[in-house]
């Protein structure tokens, strides 16, 4: 999108992460402040940063701050995905979430190596086949704008 832009993240839990540190780092799985709004308030700045040297302007570049939302459910997730992937659909960039490069929808229904938890995205749908079909047919963005509300 030109104005605006979706990330999925899934936050691992503190019981996930300590289980991966090395033992020095146990007690405290954290240190450095590590989260994750932080992270990402320093990437936006960071970013800001970069493309105003580049072309030689200040100010902010970004009108609002980034929106996170809690998802607490499995349907509340997949029409969370469904609308990330179907939002440039919404937007006329292309007609389907395949079209459009910046879209993990590819990255789901393809064989290439991926960092994405395909598998884990797809078993939310019940199987490939179920993944392709809900998003072939018409979705209402307006429709899906408020199931995020709930």
């Amino acid at each position: 999108m030109k104005n605006h832009f979706h990330v999925l993240v899934r936050i691992k839990s503190e019981l996930e992460i300590v289980a991966t540190l090395a033992p020095d780092r146990v007690l405290n799985p954290v240190r450095g402040g590590n989260i994750p709004s932080k992270q990402f308030s320093n990437l936006f700045n960071a970013y800001a940063q970069a493309f105003n040297k580049r072309y030689g302007i200040h100010g902010a570049l970004f009108e609002r701050p980034f929106n996170r939302k809690l998802i607490n459910s499995e349907l509340y997730l997949k029409r969370i995905i469904l609308y990330i992937h179907n939002n440039p659909v919404h937007h006329g960039f292309c007609s389907h979430p395949i079209e459009y490069p910046w879209c993990s929808y590819l990255s789901c229904i393809s064989i290439k190596p991926t960092k994405l938890h395909r598998e884990a995205v797809i078993g939310w749908f019940d199987g490939e086949a179920n993944f392709k079909t809900i998003h072939n047919g018409k979705l209402d963005i307006e429709s899906i704008e408020g199931w995020l509300e709930t």
